[in-house]
């Protein structure tokens, strides 16, 4: 029976040392899976864990208890390391902390130069990146040039090129206008339901109204996963949301006082 596909998660624990050198948890005992072709959001209020949780994901950074398994790949293996990159993609909040060459085509060709992508396929793949994310415009331009959503795409852009089955994005919109943030979350659903190369998303945000796109919604609260379920269950728990910090989607809100108040 060959490896099993997916991200398993087993009673992960991680603690950073506070100032007097004693350990702070961050998360707390999670464990869950995430299956391939799977689109994941994930909520919760700042200081709950979310950031370091997909941080984790991809051997950025070590629990310090339980394991994480990508696929049959240990994340705490050092000798996985450049494999794990190469299958859980990560792109930051802030574009201009993942962006690293002169050009945009290099930007895209970067990842690939490091895997010892050949040069055909490595030119047969930045052309298709830079059509498919509609940077073909861009190509010779300095990265710095662009304007925040331009920049944020690229970053999906040259992570995306080296075909990652599982793409970890950690609020990329929450820098963005409206308009940007919408061209964003349609390209992470085109991501995961493109029949050709579809791939699990994990998607951290801070707009419930985000969250209703994916599968399913993850809360972490205090460093623990408190809801994994359907958004549209968990936008139901209000009350459960309220004491988290968070609020479910606007449209179900007003939703919700029209059915009270008007009688159909």
């Amino acid at each position: 029976m060959g490896p099993y596909r997916m991200i398993k998660v087993e009673n992960i624990s991680f603690a950073y040392p506070d100032h007097e050198g004693e350990p702070r948890n961050i998360l707390s005992d999670i464990s869950l899976e995430i299956n391939t072709e799977e689109s994941i959001a994930i909520m919760g209020h700042n200081g709950s864990g979310k950031t370091t949780f997909a941080r984790c994901l991809n051997g950025l950074l070590r629990p310090t208890a339980g394991r994480i398994l990508v696929d049959d790949l240990d994340t705490a293996d050092e000798s996985n390391i450049i494999k794990l990159r190469h299958r859980v993609g990560m792109v930051f909040q802030n574009p201009d902390n993942q962006i690293v060459s002169t050009t945009v085509e290099r930007e895209i060709a970067f990842g690939l130069e490091n895997l010892g992508t050949t040069y055909e396929t490595m030119h047969a793949i930045v052309d298709e990146m830079l059509d498919q994310f509609s940077l073909s415009h861009y190509r010779r331009q300095p990265p710095h040039h662009l304007s925040g959503g331009e920049k944020q795409r690229l970053a999906i852009a040259a992570v995306m090129a080296m075909r990652p089955r599982y793409l970890v994005l950690d609020e990329p919109t929450s820098l963005l206008d409206p308009g940007n943030r919408k061209a964003i979350l349609k390209i992470v659903k085109s991501l995961h339901q493109k029949k050709s190369h579809p791939i699990t998303t994990i998607l951290i945000t801070q707009f419930p109204e985000e969250a209703l796109y994916a599968d399913r919604l993850l809360i972490f609260n205090k460093g623990r996963l408190a809801l994994d379920d359907k958004p549209g269950v968990i936008f139901q728990k209000s009350r459960e949301l309220e004491m988290m910090g968070l609020e479910p989607p606007l449209t179900l809100k007003v939703h919700r006082m029209l059915k009270k108040y008007i009688k159909y």
